[in-house]
């Protein structure tokens, strides 16, 4: 039997890798680095830990528990993105088109630059509201 072959069979029914586990692994990689240069005994066991749980993740065989631990990661990961993206494009759009909350449902909308009072459909909740700008 090849090496290959053995390492399928023993990962059968395991998790494997994830976003999650790409973080970890990026996050131990950086306090590894940090411990190289500050030498702290609390960061040789921050980043120990976290080589840990990356691996435990890996091969743990409970994919519901891995999966939720996943999305949630996903969860607080993209409200961060979207922030930020959100940011970005108000500032690009600053001179011709404002951002408004809708009152019911919270979208952003992107509206035209025109001054006055405007009334304004959320395509989400189909509210209709008024808009100053």
């Amino acid at each position: 039997m090849k090496f290959r072959d053995r390492i399928a069979r023993f990962m059968y029914g395991r998790y494997g890798t994830d976003e999650l586990y790409r973080f970890l692994f990026i996050a131990f990689y950086v306090v590894f680095i940090l411990n190289l240069f500050i030498r702290s005994i609390i960061l040789s066991a921050l980043s120990l830990a976290i080589l840990i749980w990356a691996t435990y993740r890996s091969f743990s065989k409970n994919i519901y528990g891995r999966r939720a631990e996943n999305a949630k990661y996903l969860k607080i990961k993209n409200s961060f993105v979207n922030f930020f993206k959100l940011q970005k494009n108000k500032w690009r759009d600053r001179k011709t088109h404002v951002y408004r909350k809708c009152p019911t449902c919270g979208a952003v909308l992107r509206l035209p630059k025109k001054k006055g009072i405007h009334t304004a459909r959320c395509p989400g909740c189909s509210n209709n509201f008024e808009v100053k700008v």
